[in-house]
């Protein structure tokens, strides 16, 4: 595993490169998010999805969320209403987890029974750098043990992981509380889970 430590403002883009370089070719990372540190995979290479879903001991029907590194093309994957679109942009990027209605652009592996994905845009310019570096979006899924306890500390993770990922980033140590997940895809929002992001709107 190829590890770098970088600067959590102004990261290395020399370093963000190379974890690209290593998503275009089909390879799985571990990178920090604005929560907890995810796994990470092109959302079109279902190779590297399989590897994932190894990695973590889940079943191929566990459904992950991938990160946007905007608002801006967020049509080309979801269905984004009117209500839907303005929470976002009031609320992201942040701590937040979108559930909406998927395009037809979103391989149907990510796809939920009700045919919609979760979207994150985290506040973290690692993740969003990535994002925009590959040209569309990465698989997020939180770094766990078998187990799915969630590890926070980044030392922990590159010992346990060194040999099951291809990269690493690293900006020590997380906050280790997810997101919140709210879903927007129906006519009223419904909050799935309440992590890090104030859910107190939408009650």
């Amino acid at each position: 595993m190829e590890y770098y430590e970088l600067h959590p403002d102004n990261p290395q883009q020399r370093y963000i490169n190379k974890a690209v370089e290593v998503l275009k070719e089909g390879g799985v990372i571990i990178y920090p998010t604005d929560t907890i540190y995810g796994f990470g995979c092109d959302i079109y290479n279902r190779e590297a999805l399989e590897r994932i879903y190894m990695i973590k001991n889940e079943p191929s029907t566990k459904l992950y969320s991938f990160v946007c590194p905007d608002l801006k093309d967020i049509a080309k994957y979801a269905k984004v209403s009117d209500y839907a679109y303005k929470t976002m942009k009031k609320l992201l990027p942040g701590p937040y987890t979108f559930v909406l209605p998927a395009s037809k652009e979103v391989p149907k592996k990510l796809w939920t029974k009700r045919k919609t994905v979760g979207i994150r845009i985290p506040n973290n310019p690692i993740a969003i750098t990535l994002a925009k570096e590959l040209g569309h979006p990465i698989l997020s899924t939180s770094v766990t043990n078998r187990l799915g306890e969630t590890y926070i500390n980044h030392n922990e993770i590159k010992s346990v992981f060194a040999n099951q990922v291809d990269l690493m980033l690293a900006m020590g140590p997380l906050e280790g509380k997810p997101s919140s997940i709210v879903d927007l895809s129906g006519d009223a929002p419904e909050v799935i889970r309440e992590g890090v992001g104030d859910v107190s709107i939408f009650y």
